[in-house]
Formats: structure tokens, C-alpha cells, sequence
């Protein structure tokens, strides 16, 4: 099997899938093997959102099989890309239909408030920063916190629209909304119309 890897290893990937879909089904094993760290790394951002570690990245390999499957070598970019993407959505999906998303910006790692862009496209600072450091709080003072966040969750999920919720789900992941877009597969603009407008509604909140 190694040097199977070794010679699958000067293949493109657009060329290993040809082969696979010729019948060559030791090559979906390698690229199992070739993308799990995408997998984990999905499933360690979409973690945040209330989706379970394991079940995660199982929804991740669907997401995979399913990029194999439906990659397009004339049509899409690069396999990584058009896999990424498969990727996220297939775990997206898979949080949105447990019921178990939760809201708490605080406890994240993206700026709601305008900062900075940094050359990736993403923003630099966080939420946190548009509260007191709570760093020396008091038990009673963190419990207050804790009330505080419950209410912002509250908030969000009346104020926001379901477009704009999803829009935050993702963004909290760290994804910039081009990405969003093609994960929710929207409009890159009316994507990035909804990020503003729910910032702009969540500072009013805090």
C-alpha cells in the first residue's frame, strides 16, 4: 500500500478521481488519508457552533465522498477548493439539523466591531473587546456575565433574520463572507449586505 501512496503521491488529484471513478478503489483510502486534517480542522471551527467533535467529522468524510463524487475537473477551480467547500457545508448542515446551535459571541474569536482587516480577509480583535476585561471579576460579577449573554442570545435570535443567523453561525467559525457565500450558497454581496447589517444590530445590543 505505501508505495501505492508513493506513486498516487505524483498524481494530480483531478487525475487520481479519473481513476477512481475507473475503478481504482484503493484511491479513495488515499485520499481519505490525503484530506483528513481539512476534515479536523472543519470540525474544529464548526465545534463552536454546538455540533459534536466525532459526529462532526463524520459528516466531514460525507463531505469528502461527496466532493469525489461530484467533482467537475472543467467546471471547478481545484479539488481542495470545490472539497473545502463540501466539506463545511455537509457539517453545516449537519449542526443546523441538531438543533443544537448556540449564540455566544462573546466566547468567540471574530470582531463584530469593524476593525481592521488583515490581508486574508478576515478581521483582527474580538468581541471582548467591547465589554470590560473580565479577567478580575468577581463570581457575582461573572454570573451577571453569564445573565448578560443569555439576554444577547435572546436578542439575537428575535432580532436577526434566519439569513443573517446563518451568516453569524459561519462567521463566527472565522470564515470571510465570500466563504459564506459559497457555503450557504448565496450572493457574495447580499452575504456581505447581511454581515453588516447584523453587526450593526449587535452593537446596538451591547
Amino acid at each position: 500500500m505505501t508505495a501505492k501512496y508513493e506513486e498516487y503521491g505524483q498524481c494530480t488529484d483531478g487525475e487520481l478521481i479519473d481513476r477512481l471513478r475507473r475503478g481504482e478503489e484503493t484511491i479513495m483510502d488515499y485520499i481519505c488519508d490525503k484530506y483528513k486534517y481539512l476534515v479536523r480542522s472543519k470540525a474544529k471551527s464548526m465545534f463552536i457552533l454546538g455540533g459534536d467533535s466525532e459526529d462532526l467529522i463524520q459528516e466531514g468524510m460525507i463531505g469528502l465522498f461527496k466532493a469525489v463524487r461530484d467533482f467537475d475537473s472543467g467546471r471547478d477551480a481545484s479539488f481542495h477548493t470545490f472539497a473545502e467547500l463540501c466539506i463545511s457545508r455537509q457539517m453545516y448542515t449537519a449542526v443546523q439539523a441538531s438543533k443544537r446551535k448556540k449564540h455566544v459571541p462573546l466566547n468567540t474569536y471574530v470582531s463584530l466591531d469593524g476593525g481592521e482587516n488583515r490581508t486574508d480577509g478576515r478581521e483582527s480583535g474580538n468581541l471582548s473587546e467591547l465589554l470590560a476585561d473580565r479577567a478580575e471579576q468577581s463570581p457575582e460579577e461573572l454570573f451577571l456575565d453569564k445573565e448578560r449573554v443569555e439576554y444577547l442570545e435572546e436578542l439575537i435570535d428575535k432580532e436577526l433574520s434566519d439569513f443573517e443567523r446563518q451568516v453569524l453561525d459561519l462567521y463566527m467559525t472565522g470564515m470571510t463572507y465570500s466563504e459564506i457565500a459559497k457555503v450557504l450558497g448565496r450572493d457574495a454581496r447580499a452575504t456581505d449586505n447581511a454581515l453588516q447589517r447584523l453587526k450593526g444590530k449587535i452593537k446596538k445590543m451591547l
